[in-house]
Protein backbone atom coordinates (compact mmCIF):
# COMPACT_ATOMS: atom_id res chain seq x y z
CA UNK A 1 0.00 0.00 0.00
CA UNK A 2 1.22 3.15 -0.53
CA UNK A 3 1.26 6.28 2.09
CA UNK A 4 -1.16 8.79 2.80
CA UNK A 5 -0.75 12.26 3.15
CA UNK A 6 -3.34 14.65 3.57
CA UNK A 7 -2.99 18.73 3.45
CA UNK A 8 -5.66 20.79 5.48
CA UNK A 9 -5.83 24.57 4.41
CA UNK A 10 -7.72 27.09 6.55
CA UNK A 11 -8.45 29.90 4.22
CA UNK A 12 -9.57 32.90 4.89
CA UNK A 13 -11.18 35.57 2.94
CA UNK A 14 -11.59 33.09 0.51
CA UNK A 15 -13.39 35.06 -1.50
CA UNK A 16 -10.89 37.23 -2.47
CA UNK A 17 -7.81 34.69 -2.56
CA UNK A 18 -10.25 31.81 -4.35
CA UNK A 19 -8.54 33.00 -7.94
CA UNK A 20 -4.77 32.97 -6.76
CA UNK A 21 -5.43 29.42 -4.66
CA UNK A 22 -7.40 27.78 -7.76
CA UNK A 23 -3.99 28.96 -9.55
CA UNK A 24 -2.13 26.81 -6.97
CA UNK A 25 -4.06 23.82 -7.50
CA UNK A 26 -4.33 23.75 -10.91
CA UNK A 27 -0.29 23.96 -10.82
CA UNK A 28 0.31 21.23 -8.51
CA UNK A 29 -3.40 19.62 -9.89
CA UNK A 30 -1.47 15.98 -11.30
CA UNK A 31 -0.92 15.20 -7.90
CA UNK A 32 -4.23 16.23 -6.09
CA UNK A 33 -6.19 12.83 -5.91
CA UNK A 34 -8.99 14.09 -3.69
CA UNK A 35 -10.43 17.58 -2.85
CA UNK A 36 -13.24 18.74 -0.46
CA UNK A 37 -14.15 22.04 0.49
CA UNK A 38 -15.89 22.65 3.99
CA UNK A 39 -17.25 25.62 4.94
CA UNK A 40 -20.66 27.49 6.46
CA UNK A 41 -23.14 28.43 4.29
CA UNK A 42 -26.48 30.13 4.25
CA UNK A 43 -29.52 31.18 2.33
CA UNK A 44 -28.01 34.65 2.48
CA UNK A 45 -24.65 34.81 3.65
CA UNK A 46 -21.23 33.15 1.99
CA UNK A 47 -18.78 32.55 4.40
CA UNK A 48 -15.69 34.06 4.42
CA UNK A 49 -13.43 31.33 5.42
CA UNK A 50 -13.39 27.77 4.41
CA UNK A 51 -11.39 24.30 5.09
CA UNK A 52 -10.04 22.85 1.75
CA UNK A 53 -9.05 18.99 2.61
CA UNK A 54 -6.73 17.88 -0.19
CA UNK A 55 -5.35 13.79 -0.67
CA UNK A 56 -1.86 14.15 -2.39
CA UNK A 57 0.18 11.73 -3.75
CA UNK A 58 3.84 12.13 -5.57
CA UNK A 59 7.24 12.10 -4.04
CA UNK A 60 7.95 14.12 -0.69
CA UNK A 61 9.66 16.93 -2.46
CA UNK A 62 6.04 17.48 -4.95
CA UNK A 63 4.08 17.42 -1.95
CA UNK A 64 6.75 20.03 0.05
CA UNK A 65 6.18 22.05 -2.91
CA UNK A 66 2.63 22.49 -2.87
CA UNK A 67 2.72 23.11 0.46
CA UNK A 68 4.88 25.58 0.55
CA UNK A 69 3.10 27.40 -2.14
CA UNK A 70 -0.12 26.85 0.03
CA UNK A 71 1.38 28.64 2.82
CA UNK A 72 2.71 31.53 0.61
CA UNK A 73 -0.71 32.50 0.04
CA UNK A 74 -2.28 35.05 1.99
CA UNK A 75 -4.81 34.20 4.65
CA UNK A 76 -4.21 30.43 3.90
CA UNK A 77 -3.05 27.59 7.03
CA UNK A 78 -1.65 24.78 6.42
CA UNK A 79 -1.45 21.32 8.61
CA UNK A 80 -0.48 18.37 7.12
CA UNK A 81 -1.46 14.73 8.28
CA UNK A 82 0.65 11.66 7.20
CA UNK A 83 0.29 8.04 7.09
CA UNK A 84 2.72 5.67 6.05
CA UNK A 85 1.58 1.69 5.60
Amino acid sequence: MADTTILGILLRKRMQTAESFQEILSKHGCIIKTRVGIHNASDNKCSPDGVILLDVIGDDSEIATLEKDLKFLYGAEVQKMSFKF
